[in-house]
């Protein structure tokens, strides 16, 4: 490292040092890699700076120690500022990584990724997403101080902290996570809004014009105004200090930043957003600001030992939380085991132990799905969810407590049953913020059809590889009469075409269980999909156990009379008890039929080529798969001379009994086409397509009003 200056700095010349240090690194990193966002770090330097060496908590030797502040960079375009600290203060991160911003195998990718470089503490990307993510982190740590702290120890006891940006703002989820905290009251929420008044295309007026401060003064937070962001370290520490007094509410600090600051040409304006600096700017930006010209990544010593004693700072404070918890465990031994379990994820023992079984009457998935949650959240004290206004519908509701603000007369921060409101998207990324946090095993639930508005949550949380859970019910066309804007039909396959994720549709109420028992082991996210209607509960004493979920796809009922079978019946859901009942039938027209259920294809595909090859063996090209939705993923497991019974266009508002009739999933069509698929592979899909036709209910028809018919009821 080169010394900038051998005379002794003053307060203020030290605080500018390391300020720039900041700036120019993300100005370098982003101009080697000839791609990223500048303006974003160089503005927010100086809120960096004293946020991590004034106030936030964390020990760079240990990135996941339980008490330490938690920081999410919504904003994530402006990676490079976050890296700069992560490789300052200490964090194993070298230098050498910053210079590799952006490149093949890094540990610096063009956006936060969580697990790639340690401190990063959650993916973002999409705007608005990191901003719901910290909502989450902090539900999650107002849950676990409810729950463990006790008069005399407060064992968790920290801040998250966001910094976000004009695109955050303007994203719907972001406002559906603030609403939320805002009533929930979460008072350890400090967010710090890079107010910069430009975005990618133009400044920030030509698009966005409300008033941010009374916004969330409206959804109940507390607001800080800072000018002078980009300089004013004395005035963002204040800020700081004025949040953090707040215990109450979360907090939004406005802070009026210059994006570029430094830059003589691009500062101000959206030049410096989304591109690098160039060379020419960059040498000029370094003559404005003192910096060495001839020197990229320069880390001065006098401010690389600023950053460096705040890690250090940070590993005393860690020093002493331990010696605490220590005392903490000594007092109360079972809660301080529990507590470290949990961030292990480790399950408690036992935990599995009184998950329901089922026989005899029909039983709704989504009525299953709601006894084992209950049964879960018995013996897993850290096991909280709820939903988006749906807990009645979903069943979803892992016990009567309620969390909320303590002084809402409704409940208090150990509770288990979490109200998101009719919030899907902040839901999934709430969720997803508690998994980041860790602790916690976390739930949202809602209706199938609503996953489209999740959907970019869910993927985030397969990138990140957390373990969140997201249960959806209503799964297809038999919620009957509420019609095809509720009935989901292209979402099973939606949700299987996005890597990492596990989604479950379990056959029955004990399939269910086993769904759950097996989604709680999963070190990445689950998808579990839950019917309305009631099903058969299938009679584990004459068919193989449910328990084979865990291999994803097993045989259900084989061949009679010990024959090899020619035609297989591929199933999931709802759709498996009729696969059952279609089989005697196929058998009595001399058709040897084996019954797969296939409730996660993902933990299918991970079996072994034995495995798969007993299950679905080559030499049995006979096959169809049912399923009520879209065909999509199929041919995968039926191959070419198989076929699919699918629905390939929407559903329509009658009774469930009606609308399956009219689309062919009954006893006599999978009987006509297992017949049909032993005479031709392509025989048989010509029925389907007959069938899909024949089903089609045509929705904004040219004799209907809609796009194709103006309304002409008014001149």
């Amino acid at each position: 490292m080169t010394t900038a200056s051998e005379q002794k700095l003053t307060t203020d010349q030290l605080d500018q040092l390391c300020i720039n240090t900041i700036r120019f690194l993300a100005v370098d990193g982003v101009q080697k890699a000839n791609s990223g966002h500048p303006g974003a770090p160089m503005g927010m330097a100086a809120l960096a700076y004293t946020l991590w060496t004034r106030h936030m908590r964390f020990n760079p030797k240990n990135p996941h120690w339980i008490n330490r502040d938690r920081f999410i960079l919504s904003n994530g375009h402006a990676s490079m500022l976050l890296y700069s600290m992560l490789y300052l203060t200490g964090y194993d991160l070298p230098l050498d990584q910053l210079k590799n911003f952006r490149q093949w195998g890094s540990m610096t990718p063009g956006h936060p990724e969580y697990g790639m470089a340690p401190g990063v503490e959650a993916t973002t990307g999409p705007l608005g997403q990191g901003f719901a993510n910290g909502v989450g982190m902090g539900m999650a740590e107002h849950f676990l101080a409810a729950t463990f702290n006790k008069q005399d120890q407060d064992i968790i006891d920290h801040y998250t902290y966001v910094f976000c940006g004009d695109g955050d703002m303007q994203e719907g989820v972001a406002s559906e996570a603030a609403s939320l905290a805002g009533h929930l009251k979460l008072g350890k929420l400090i967010y710090i809004y890079d107010d910069n008044k430009i975005q990618l295309d133009a400044p920030t007026n030509l698009a966005f014009t409300e008033d941010v401060a009374k916004r969330f003064q409206a959804y109940g937070w507390h607001t800080i105004d800072l000018p002078n962001a980009s300089t004013d370290v004395e005035g963002i520490d204040r800020a700081i200090q004025a949040a953090k007094a707040v215990k109450d509410r979360p907090t939004l600090i406005l802070a009026h930043t210059n994006i570029g600051y430094g830059s003589p040409n691009k500062h101000d304006t959206s030049k410096v957003h989304g591109n690098p600096l160039g060379p020419d700017e960059v040498k000029a930006t370094k003559q404005n600001l003192g910096w060495p010209v001839d020197q990229d990544f320069y880390v001065p010593d006098e401010a690389l030992k600023v950053f460096r004693d705040a890690g250090e700072k940070g590993a005393q404070a860690e020093a002493e939380w331990n010696k605490k918890f220590e005392a903490y465990r000594q007092a109360y031994g079972q809660e301080a085991a529990t507590l470290t379990a949990a961030f292990e994820h480790k399950l408690p023992e036992g935990w599995n132990a009184d998950l329901p079984t089922f026989s005899g009457e029909d039983v709704a998935t989504r009525d299953a799905g709601g006894k084992v949650v209950s049964a879960l959240a018995k013996k897993i004290p850290t096991f909280l969810g709820g939903s988006a206004d749906l807990s009645e519908s979903t069943k979803a509701i892992p016990e009567e407590h309620k969390f909320e603000a303590p002084d809402s007369g409704l409940g208090d921060y150990s509770g288990r049953h979490i109200f998101f409101g009719v919030r899907e998207f902040a839901m999934a990324a709430a969720v997803n913020g508690m998994s980041y946090h860790g602790g916690v095993y976390a739930f949202g639930s809602t209706f199938l059809t609503f996953s489209d508005y999740m959907r970019n949550a869910i993927r985030l949380s397969a990138l990140a590889h957390i373990p969140s859970i997201f249960v959806f019910t209503h799964d297809s066309i038999g919620l009957g009469e509420d019609g095809p804007t509720h009935q989901p039909i292209e979402h099973f396959a939606a949700l299987r075409a996005i890597p990492g994720l596990k989604v479950f549709r379990p056959g029955d109420a004990n399939e269910t269980a086993y769904s759950w028992h097996t989604m709680m082991q999963q070190s990445g996210p689950s998808v579990i999909i839950l019917t309305r209607q009631k099903i058969p509960v299938i009679d584990q004493s004459k068919y193989a156990s449910a328990e084979n979920v865990a291999k994803g796809g097993y045989i259900l009922s084989e061949a009679g009379n010990g024959q090899k079978p020619k035609l297989i019946l591929i199933a999931t859901g709802s759709e498996v008890p009729l696969a059952l009942k279609a089989q005697p039938e196929l058998e009595k027209a001399g058709i040897p039929t084996r019954v797969v259920s296939m409730p996660c294809t993902e933990l299918f595909d991970e079996q072994s080529k034995e495995y798969k090859q007993q299950v679905l063996p080559d030499d049995v090209t006979a096959r169809l798969s049912i399923e009520a939705g879209v065909e999509m993923g199929w041919a995968k497991y039926v191959g070419s001379q198989g076929a699919s019974l699918s629905i390939e266009h929407f559903g329509a508002s009658a009774p469930a009994a009606e609308i399956f009739k009219h689309y062919g999933f009954t006893v006599e069509e999978v009987t006509k086409l297992g017949q049909l698929l032993m005479q031709s592979g392509q025989v048989a899909r010509d029925e389907i397509e007959n069938l899909q036709k024949e089903g089609q209910f045509q929705h904004g028809s040219d004799t209907a009003v809609g796009p194709t018919k103006p309304y002409e009821g008014h001149s």
